[in-house]
This record gives structure tokens, sequence and C-alpha cells, in this order.
């Protein structure tokens, strides 16, 4: 029996063009063409969508939990296939479950859980987004900061000893770490993100010059754009080789303030959801207030999926549909290094695509 598989819609976003009445063919989990729907012969598993658009599955860097379950809470595989869940609800195959500013002992836990939600046959899950608690206390944020500090060099060897092939993003300030610390980070081939940071234009300016390549949540918790001091926003800005995640809920950023940092960016400015989930247990009790989360008054997340990132460019940024659809996949994919695999409805790249409707909800993971 073939495996040999065919997907089509009315319209075919690949990443890089509008394609009108195509298919996709796949074999296995792999695009092995992308033809005229008509070319399509018979005998071959065929599913269509004459309405809807078909464009390569969103991934989204930045999620800490979902469906009642904060994965610093409940560090358990079944965590993580709800967070899943809900990022596949939202048109994001792939995603990297994120753990703020905590104690070792739950970082470790966050470890153990995605190495045995992998060893179960998980999916979705690209590895561990570590965020803190080597940060700014300046630019908390929602973090707590009793659990934050500035590392040893030690320190850091050890938990990348024990996170070995598990942990792909770290955010820190680079003002608080020493060169050492992150080039040694940089070294065992983790991104490391500039966020929760104070910095001075020189100062990021310096750390981007030394290699770190991403900000995380840019103009949140990190030192603003000022005429006398730039600050870390004016060094992401000036930078050419440094791409910065944005969240496009409306409460973490104005609209304006997107349009800008689009036109100062480009394809540099990428998205992320931020998205928590309630929770009454743990030192970070999110409360669902409207369509965003707060802890103890303080903005600590959001309840955005990838799919109202991308109603909320276009309708409320006026950025272009196809450079929406770029923001939430092939982008990120770049800053993981992945831009080959996904990202791109394309011969030899991973068959993961969504199927949004004329309104871009999502109708289906393909």
């Amino acid at each position: 029996m073939s495996s040999v598989k065919v997907i089509s819609a009315g319209r075919v976003f690949t990443g890089e063009k509008w394609l009108q009445d195509h298919a996709v063919v796949m074999e296995g989990n792999r695009i092995i063409d992308v033809v005229p729907s008509a070319e399509i012969g018979k005998g071959i598993e065929s599913v269509s969508f004459p309405d809807g658009l078909l464009a390569p599955a969103f991934m989204d860097l930045q999620i800490y939990g979902a469906h009642g379950k904060l994965l610093a809470v409940y560090p358990e595989p079944d965590s993580l296939k709800k967070l899943v869940d809900y990022c596949r609800e939202g048109g994001a195959y792939w995603c990297m479950p994120t753990v703020a500013t905590n104690a070792t002992t739950v970082f470790h836990q966050c470890i153990d859980a995605i190495r045995a939600y992998w060893d179960t046959g998980g999916e979705g899950v690209l590895g561990l987004h570590v965020e803190g608690p080597w940060i700014n206390p300046k630019k908390k944020g929602a973090h707590l900061e009793a659990f934050i500090h500035a590392p040893s060099l030690e320190e850091v060897k050890a938990l990348l000893d024990y996170g070995k092939d598990v942990i792909r993003i770290i955010t820190l300030a680079p003002e608080i770490c020493s060169h050492e610390v992150v080039d040694y980070i940089m070294s065992k081939g983790i991104v490391v993100s500039a966020g929760h940071s104070n910095a001075t234009y020189k100062e990021a300016m310096q750390a981007f010059d030394r290699g770190i390549p991403a900000a995380t949540h840019l103009f949140n918790a990190m030192s603003p754009l000022q005429h006398r001091e730039p600050g870390l926003v004016g060094a992401v800005f000036n930078h050419d080789s440094v791409r910065a995640s944005i969240i496009p809920d409306g409460h973490h950023v104005d609209y304006a303030a997107i349009r800008i940092a689009k036109k100062m960016l480009g394809e540099r400015l990428f998205v992320i959801t931020d998205a928590v989930t309630h929770t009454d247990k743990g030192p970070y009790q999110h409360q669902l207030a409207g369509d965003k989360y707060e802890a103890a008054g303080i903005l600590s997340g959001s309840a955005l999926t990838l799919h109202k990132a991308v109603q909320n460019l276009v309708n409320h940024t006026g950025i272009e549909l196809a450079e929406a659809l770029r923001m939430c996949s092939l982008y990120p994919a770049r800053v993981m290094n992945m831009q080959n695999r996904f990202g791109k409805i394309q011969k030899g790249y991973d068959a993961a695509m969504v199927i949004l409707d004329a309104a871009l909800n999502v109708i289906r993971l393909a």
C-alpha cells in the first residue's frame, strides 16, 4: 500500500510565494512535491480544502503551560501533552516549553519531564527554554527576585550538563553574566537571548558583537529606546544580525510599536505567544484577567495562540498576511537554525502544515 498522501487547497503559501489550487504530495513525514491540483491522479489518498489556505505550520519558542497545567508546577509529560495540544489548536506544530526564573530543582524536574515525554514517543517539543534566573532584578517583570542572581561558570556548567540536548534557549541579561559564562553557553549550541535586561546601549551592542543572536519579548522587561540612552531596544534595532521575539496580543506591546519594530527589523522580528495558564499553586500564580494573565496585579503572560497572533498582525498592524505567516513559522525556525526543515512548503521539508479559513481560524493541522 502506497504511503504517498496528498493535501490540496484553494490557496497555498509556500513560505516564499502564493500558489492557487495546488497540492502538496507527501511521503511519510516529508514533502516530495508541490504541484497543481489538476495533476493529481486517481488512487492516491487525498484531502482537499478548496476554500482553505494551506501554510507552513507555526512554531512557538516561548510558552509556559496550558489547560491548567503550568510546566514549572507540574513538571510531567501530561503537562507537555496539554501544552502541545494547546499549541496545535492555534496552528503551531512545534513549541519550546519555557520555565521562568526558579529553583534549580525545578529546572531539573522540567528537563526530566521533557526526556520522559520524548521517551514515550511525544512529539512537537523542541526542547526547553530557560528564562532566567540570570537576569537583572531591575527588569524582573513578573519574575521572582528571590531566585535572581548572577551565575558562576560552575553553576552554568552543572545546569547545562544536566540539561544536555534538552536546553535549547536561555534568556539572560548580558550585563549580569560574565563573557566567560555567555561564551560557554553558546559553545554548547544553545541559543542565548538577551532579555529581562537593563543593559546600556553600549553593553548590549558589545554582547551582540560577541555573538548573542536574539532578544526576548522586544520592549518588555528591557532598557527602552531613549534619545540619550538607546538601551537594549536601540541595540536590537541597530544590530543587523540580532533577531527579536514579540508578543502581539495588544497588551504586552502596543500595535503601533509593533509596526515601528517591523519597519526597523524586517525579517528579524518573530512572534512568540508567551502564553501561561491559570494556576493557584507554586511561586507563579497566574490569574486570567480578560484575555491576558496577571500575577499579583502584574502582567505575567498572554492567553495568545499563534493563529490569533497572525490575525492581530494582519488586522491591527497592517502587516501583510504572507509576512505575518512567516513571523510565526520561518522566522522562529531561523532562530533555531532549523530553516532547512521547517517553515516552508517545499520538497524535502517536514510535512507539517496548517489549514486556515478565510478569517484565519485554524481548520486543522496536516
